[in-house]
C-alpha cells in the first residue's frame, strides 16, 4: 500500500502539460483594482471585476488590429525567399500591407472579427467578487460596441430561425482552477473560416506506424485547402484521453500556447512535442504546391505536433489551423498589476522599402454586361491575376438561401443577382470618414450547393471569394459559361481602405452584415481559379 501511495503522489506532482517558464513579453495595462488582503492567515489577491472587464476589452481591441512579432517575421521572410513563387510573394506582401493598415487601429485585420474565446487559469488565492462569465462578457461587449468590428454570433430562436445577437456575445469562456496567486488568460478571436478547418479523426491503433501515419496526415492536410487563408500555423494532436481534450489541445497548440512542452514523453504520460515529425510534415506542406493560396511553397508557416496519452482502444487525431488572421494574446493579473502580451506596433519595418514587380495583371472593367465580362475572362488562363474595377454585388449565405426559396416558389430572381459579379463577403463596421470597413472574402465553398441552380437561371455567372470549390461548381461553370475568381483571404483592411470606393445596402437589410450590398471597387485583386472550360486551379 505504501508503494501505491508513493506512486499516486509522484503522478500527481507531474502535470500533463509541463509548460516550463513563460518567456512572453508583457506590457502593464493597469495597477488599479488589484490589492492584497490577509484572510485567516492566508494572503489573497483581490481583483475588482472592472479590472477584468478592462483587461478583456483591451485584449480584444489589441488582437483585432495587431499581430505577434514572430508571425510578422515569418511573413517578411517569404519576401526574402528566392524559391518563393510569384503568388507566394504577392500574397505575403498583401498580408503585410494589411497588417500595416490594421495596426493604425481603424480597420481590423479581418472582416470576420471572430468569436471571442477566453481561456483562463485562476489561482486558488485569487478572489473576484461576482460572476466571472458576466464580467468577461462585459469586456467583450465593450470591444465590439466601440470598435469597427463585426457582429457574427447568431442566436437560435427556434431550430431553424436565427437572429444576430448584435453584441457578438455569447463568448466561449473556460476558466480552470489552479494553484497559486495569479490569474492567467489567453484571449482568442477565432474567425469562422479558420474554425471550420478543425477536424477530428477517430482512428485505430493500426495508424501508429511511422509510414502509415505520415501518409494519413499528408492526405488530410491537403483537404484543408485555402478557404481559411494560408499560410497557416498548423496544429496536429495525436492521442488524448478524451476527444474533448484532443480538440482543445489542437486549438491551444495553434495559438502557440504549448510551444514550451518537453520534446520527450514519460512513463507518467506527459504531453510532448515531436519536433522530428513536425519537420517531416512541414516538408509535406511545402511540396504539395498549394502555397499561400494560389500556388507555391508557403501553405504553412510552421507545424506543431503534440503527442498525448490515450485509451488503449482509441487513437483520436486532431487537426486545426490558425490562419492569416492570427489573433491570440496572453494576459495575466498578479500582485504587480494587470498585464497584456506586447504585440507588434511597428509593422511597417517588415515591408520592403522598395517594392518588387508583380507579373502584370489583366484589368477587367466590370461596368459592362456579364456576357462581355465573361468573354474577356474566357481569354485568360487559370492562375492569371486580374484587377477588377466597377460594380459588384455582395451576397452570402442567408441571401443565397433566399434566392433558392424564390426559385422553389417559381418566382423570378432579382436583376442584381444576374447583372453583376457576386462577391461572397460581409463587412465589418465602417470607420468614420471612409467608404467601407474591413471587407475581405468569405469561404466560397459554403455557396457551392446554390451555384448550379442559380447559373441555370442566368445568375452568379461570375463569383468572387476565397478558397477552393467543389466539382459541382466546376461542372456548372463549364456548362453555363461561368467563372470563379479567387480573392486574397486575409487582406480585408486593404480592401476596405484602398479598394472599395462605395457601399450601398440594396436588399435584406434585416440580415445585418449578411444583407445584399452594392459596392464599387477599383483595382480589386483576384486570380482566375475556375473557368468556362472545366479548368480548376485546385484540381
Amino acid at each position: 500500500m505504501a508503494d501505491i501511495a508513493e506512486n499516486i503522489q509522484r503522478s500527481e506532482a507531474k502535470p500533463l502539460f509541463d509548460l516550463g517558464v513563460d518567456e512572453t513579453e508583457y506590457r502593464l495595462l493597469t495597477r488599479e483594482g488589484i490589492r492584497i488582503e490577509e484572510i485567516g492567515g492566508r494572503r489573497f489577491l483581490i481583483v475588482e471585476p472592472e479590472t477584468i472587464s478592462k483587461l478583456t476589452d483591451a485584449a480584444f481591441s489589441d488582437v483585432s488590429h495587431l499581430f505577434r512579432t514572430s508571425h510578422l517575421k515569418q511573413l517578411a521572410s517569404i519576401l526574402d525567399d528566392k524559391e518563393a513563387s510569384e503568388n507566394d510573394l504577392f500574397v505575403a506582401r498583401e498580408l503585410l500591407k494589411n497588417a500595416v493598415i490594421s495596426a493604425e487601429g481603424q480597420f481590423p485585420s479581418c472582416q470576420d472579427t471572430g468569436t471571442a474565446i477566453v481561456v483562463g487559469k485562476k489561482g486558488q488565492n485569487v478572489l473576484v467578487d461576482g460572476n466571472l462569465e458576466a464580467i468577461i462578457s462585459d469586456g467583450v461587449e465593450r470591444t465590439w460596441a466601440t470598435k469597427n468590428l463585426r457582429f457574427s454570433q447568431l442566436a437560435p430562436l427556434t431550430m431553424f430561425e436565427e437572429r444576430n445577437t448584435g453584441t457578438n456575445l455569447p463568448a466561449q469562456i473556460d476558466i480552470e482552477a489552479v494553484e497559486g496567486d495569479a490569474f492567467k488568460f489567453l484571449f482568442v478571436a477565432k474567425g469562422g473560416g479558420s474554425a471550420n478547418k478543425t477536424f477530428l479523426f477517430q482512428q485505430t491503433p493500426r495508424i501508429m506506424d511511422p509510414v502509415r501515419l505520415l501518409e494519413f496526415l499528408d492526405e488530410k492536410i491537403k483537404t484543408l485547402g485555402t478557404t481559411a487563408c494560408p499560410p497557416y500555423h498548423l496544429s496536429i494532436v495525436i492521442g488524448g484521453l478524451t476527444v474533448e481534450q484532443t480538440m482543445k489541445t489542437v486549438k491551444m497548440a495553434s495559438c502557440r500556447a504549448y510551444d514550451n512542452l518537453p520534446s520527450t514523453g514519460s512513463p507518467e504520460g506527459r504531453a510532448f512535442r515531436d519536433h522530428e515529425l513536425e519537420e517531416k510534415i512541414h516538408a509535406l506542406t511545402v511540396s504539395n504546391g498549394i502555397g499561400a493560396q494560389f500556388g507555391g511553397k508557403y501553405f504553412c508557416h510552421d507545424v506543431r505536433v503534440i503527442r498525448l496519452p490515450r485509451h488503449g482502444a482509441s487513437v483520436p487525431i486532431g487537426m486545426g489551423v490558425s490562419c492569416s488572421a492570427d489573433r491570440q494574446i496572453k494576459a495575466k493579473i498578479t500582485s504587480e498589476g494587470a498585464f497584456l502580451e506586447q504585440l507588434e506596433t511597428d509593422v511597417a519595418q517588415f515591408l520592403p522599402s522598395i517594392d518588387f514587380e508583380d507579373r502584370e495583371a489583366v484589368r477587367i472593367d466590370l461596368n459592362r454586361s456579364v456576357a462581355d465580362i465573361c468573354k474577356d475572362l474566357s481569354k485568360l488562363e487559370i492562375k492569371t491575376p486580374v484587377l477588377l474595377s466597377g460594380t459588384v454585388i455582395v451576397a452570402r449565405d442567408m441571401v443565397h438561401a433566399e434566392m433558392s426559396k424564390l426559385l422553389a416558389q417559381g418566382k423570378p430572381l432579382p436583376d442584381y443577382i444576374k447583372d453583376h459579379p457576386i462577391y461572397y463577403a460581409g463587412p465589418a463596421k465602417t470607420p468614420e470618414g471612409f467608404a467601407s470597413g474591413s471587407f475581405g472574402p468569405t469561404t466560397a465553398a459554403r455557396m457551392d450547393p446554390y451555384v448550379p441552380e442559380l447559373q441555370t437561371h442566368g445568375a452568379s455567372l461570375i463569383t468572387i471569394a476565397k478558397g477552393n470549390r467543389s466539382k459541382t461548381v466546376v461542372k456548372s461553370c463549364e456548362k453555363h459559361g461561368g467563372f470563379f475568381l479567387g480573392s486574397i483571404g486575409g487582406a480585408a483592411a486593404v480592401f476596405g481602405r484602398d479598394v472599395i470606393k462605395s457601399v450601398e445596402p440594396i436588399a435584406f437589410p434585416e440580415f445585418g452584415m449578411e444583407a445584399v450590398w452594392k459596392i464599387e471597387v477599383e483595382d480589386f485583386p483576384a486570380f482566375v481559379v475556375i473557368d468556362d472550360k472545366g479548368n480548376d486551379f485546385f484540381s
